[in-house]
């Protein structure tokens, strides 16, 4: 079967009959994902699919498979001869399916014309428990976003609630978090190598007659079933970046002993002070070990593997993807695909280690850079796709502007215990130069078929204002800045200065906005120079740890002095695993453990919104004398941040 030059067996198999086109009768791995498979890089769950493909397993995959019922979907393909692995989506499902007022969102973005009834809530727990049902012999392995950031004692804002590790929810056997290549493929040798011994074993004690009638089942798995392969791990507890539950444990001196999960339960404080460590060691380049107690067991979380190389980096991205959602969506529109189709991520890694996001707890603070070769290899791959029409839409990546950026001294970086290398202040161990980007976009543009590269990604306006001792890396932020505006921009540029209170700035691990003024008066005066009709759009947060009414009001009256009518604009949402959210719900800073106000009810929390439309006609003019004003509530416009 073959359409739009693709034929099924371009992808990863998907069904019984996709298995029969390969001729395979059994697979090694099959991945449960919350999304609709598209096969593409930016997808976790393709990225792992064919990681693993690529390493010799055969996999499959089941998109969005039925919940409810009789189970058919999780059971179509079978027992895998290794493990089934959970991908429930790219962003935490509660925050793909409601708003920060616990509404519904207009759409799924992830799954196929936007539908909402196609993925349960935590479809890592939904899925596990099933595939625990139906086959309570099979390894079950978490991954995604929605595990890794709830891999110990986490508050839930949908639940309004403390929850254990989602092991302990869900019944599975390991988490994979972060980004998952190499635990994946580890993880994968070290079972197969376990079933090639247990094999062995089984039938060097058979009789012939019992190795005949053994081998009846082989098909499903190894001789006599998939029996427990986890009562023999423990050579699997010690695979890099992974979380696992166990009964009998004993700390060593180096690791980190949490607060128990009911002493959390008991005292806020206690939570705050463990999320501390947990996002330092997130952020280390040589993590410890991290142990926390939960009723009668112990979760322990493993240090991650080291930062990818530039080469391991290029081998994810240069796997055969097609790049296209499978057959099985043809004429169905996937809004997150529509998206990023014509994009292309240059690195991995954010080190702003700004307080209410995630990046850096899942993809750690350490940037790996695509080689140039790689990123060109994969932007001809886009001129070629029948849709395209010149333009890309986004050369960026987690943040636009650190592609090449790393520690001048290495030795420093692998001792260092920030979250953030550049709040308080940029450190100047970082090398800000922006010149390897500049050779990037250069380039992309200088290909046949690129009619223009637009950087959609957000810009890190801070680090092109920082003046370092680097005359060459000073020169490369100006050129920087002067072609961003010039030959990047679609005529309008986003940032996020996020408030314009300093004090809340500082929990919010952003720079003052003073910085903001000076980005804004560059960008308008290179426009005016270069005959430019261009807009810069902002994004502001309201209700963060921190801000009170007042700060919203001193936010509207500037932003309405600069001629801002906001639109891009959200209220805080709690998530997992941020500063932002441990400090929301305990009350305490996790650093200095000092008491931090939030607005928390809806009357409050919308009483802060309403300030970023002052200029509709429901709202007052002066916010300082309509301090309690019932306005109704504001539709959520602007991108959803990625979780």
């Amino acid at each position: 079967m073959k359409i739009d030059n693709y034929r099924l067996t371009d992808f990863l198999p998907t069904t019984k009959k996709e298995l029969e086109l390969r001729g395979w009768d059994e697979v090694d791995v099959i991945l449960f994902s919350g999304d609709a498979y598209v096969d593409h890089p930016s997808f976790g769950a393709a990225v792992i699919g064919r990681t693993l493909e690529a390493a010799g397993y055969r996999v499959a995959i089941v998109p969005q498979p039925d919940w409810h019922g009789d189970f058919r979907d999780f059971k179509k393909l079978g027992r895998p001869r290794l493990f089934f692995g959970i991908s429930p989506g790219c962003m935490d499902s509660m925050v793909n399916k409601y708003t920060a007022a616990r509404r519904l969102r207009s759409e799924d973005a992830y799954s196929p014309d936007g539908r909402h009834d196609l993925r349960p809530e935590y479809p890592t727990i939904v899925y596990t428990k099933i595939l625990k049902q139906l086959y309570p012999d099979v390894p079950v392995v978490l991954g995604g976003i929605e595990a890794s950031l709830r891999r110990v004692t986490h508050y839930d804002y949908w639940q309004d609630r403390l929850r254990p590790s989602i092991l302990c929810d869900s019944g599975a056997d390991l988490i994979i978090y972060g980004m998952g290549e190499k635990p994946i493929v580890e993880l994968a040798r070290q079972l197969s190598e376990k079933l090639k011994v247990k094999s062995e074993e089984f039938l060097c004690k058979q009789s012939e007659q019992v190795r005949a009638a053994a081998a009846i089942p082989a098909a499903n798995g190894t001789p006599g079933g998939n029996s427990s392969l986890f009562t023999l791990h423990s050579s699997l507890k010690n695979i890099p970046q992974t979380v696992y539950l166990t009964s009998h444990f004993t700390p060593l001196s180096t690791d980190i002993v949490l607060h128990s999960h009911e002493e959390c339960l008991s005292d806020k404080r206690a939570q705050a002070e463990n999320f501390r460590h947990v996002e330092e060691q997130s952020n280390m380049m040589h993590a410890s070990r991290i142990v926390q107690a939960v009723g009668n067991n112990f979760v322990v979380v493993n240090p991650p593997y080291p930062p990818m190389t530039t080469e391991e980096l290029d081998a994810s991205f240069d796997l055969p993807y097609t790049r296209q959602p499978h057959l099985k969506y043809k004429g169905k529109r996937i809004p997150a695909y529509e998206m990023i189709k014509h994009s292309v991520n240059i690195h991995r890694g954010c080190f702003g280690g700004c307080a209410f996001c995630t990046i850096s707890a899942h993809q750690g603070k350490f940037i790996t850079c695509r080689s140039k070769e790689s990123i060109l290899k994969e932007v001809k791959q886009v001129i070629q796709m029948p849709d395209f029409k010149g333009y890309l839409s986004d050369l960026g990546g987690p943040s636009a502007n650190m592609y090449g950026m790393h520690g001048r001294n290495l030795n420093a970086c692998e001792k260092c215990r920030r979250p953030s290398c550049i709040h308080p202040q940029i450190c100047p161990n970082l090398d800000t130069n922006h010149s390897k980007l500049l050779d990037i976009y250069r380039a992309v543009d200088a290909l046949p078929g690129i009619k223009k590269s637009f950087i959609g990604s957000g810009v890190r306006y801070d680090l092109l204002l920082y003046h370092s001792k680097d005359d060459a890396a000073n020169q490369a932020a100006r050129e920087y800045t002067r072609e961003l505006i010039t030959r990047h921009v679609s005529g309008r540029l986003k940032v996020a200065p996020e408030h314009t209170s300093d004090r809340v700035l500082r929990l919010m691990r952003k720079p003052s906005f003073q910085q903001f003024f000076d980005f804004k008066r560059i960008f308008d005066r290179i426009c005016r120079e270069e005959h430019l009709n261009q807009q810069i759009i902002p994004y502001f947060i309201s209700s963060h740890p921190g801000c009170h009414e007042e700060d919203m009001a001193q936010l509207a009256d500037i932003t309405r002095k600069l001629g801002f009518k906001l639109e891009q604009v959200q209220d805080f949402t709690p998530t997992p695993m941020t500063v932002s959210t441990e400090t929301w719900y305990t009350g305490y800073d996790p650093y200095t453990l000092e008491p931090v106000f939030s607005a928390k009810t809806p009357r409050e929390k919308e009483a802060q919104r309403q300030y970023f439309f002052w200029y509709k006609d429901n709202h007052h003019a002066d916010h300082r004398t309509d301090r309690h004003s019932e306005a109704p509530r504001q539709e959520k416009r602007g991108r959803h941040r990625r979780h």
